[in-house]
């Protein structure tokens, strides 16, 4: 099975919004990945960041969060083959301010969370919170690369679990359309 890395860039020090800020996340390459498939997240920054992810599954929209990701470390948010095509990540840079955002309204708090629904967050006493998408392509399993605009990005990304199979060329994707959310 084959899975994409996406990577998305913040601007050093600066609050980051995906779609205002014309974020440009790249498709680096495919890897393989034997008999794991996992939705993860790799912090390629030099700080500490929160992460909170949204999926739609059987049994309707969920938010769920915090993940606490080192520095140049990787976390799996969701274990086993994906079972949609959009995910929905919202995260912040812990150590120089700024998050990873965009215009995808979903239900989150400041504490650990798991929330159902994205309708009424605020009447249900939840914040209301801008998440970027992320378009699998209804891969098995896929890994996010968040990155910092300030710091290059590393030759070698983070590696997945296993070792690197066939690249394919970069792309630029662009970011999701004003009000892009897909729930």
């Amino acid at each position: 099975m084959t899975a994409l890395r996406l990577i998305a860039t913040k601007p050093h020090f600066r609050r980051f919004s995906a779609s205002a800020a014309g974020l440009a996340m790249l498709l680096l390459g495919g890897f393989t990945q034997a008999a794991h498939a996992d939705f993860r997240l790799c912090n390629n920054t030099g700080s500490r960041v929160g992460v909170s992810i949204g999926y739609k599954d059987n049994e309707g929209w969920t938010t769920e969060g915090w993940w606490n990701v080192a520095s140049r470390s990787c976390e799996t948010l969701l274990r086993g083959s994906l079972v949609a095509r959009y995910y929905y990540i919202y995260a912040v840079d812990y150590d120089r301010g700024g998050e990873w955002s965009g215009k995808a309204y979903m239900c989150s708090r400041e504490k650990e969370f798991t929330i159902r629904g994205t309708d009424n967050s605020l009447a249900r006493g939840y914040d209301r919170t801008g998440f970027f998408e992320v378009d699998t392509g209804e891969q098995r399993s896929w890994t996010v690369q968040l990155t910092d605009a300030a710091e290059q990005v590393p030759d070698r990304p983070l590696p997945p679990r296993t070792p690197l199979g066939t690249s394919r060329p970069p792309t630029t994707l662009s970011p999701p359309p004003a009000g892009g959310a897909k729930p």
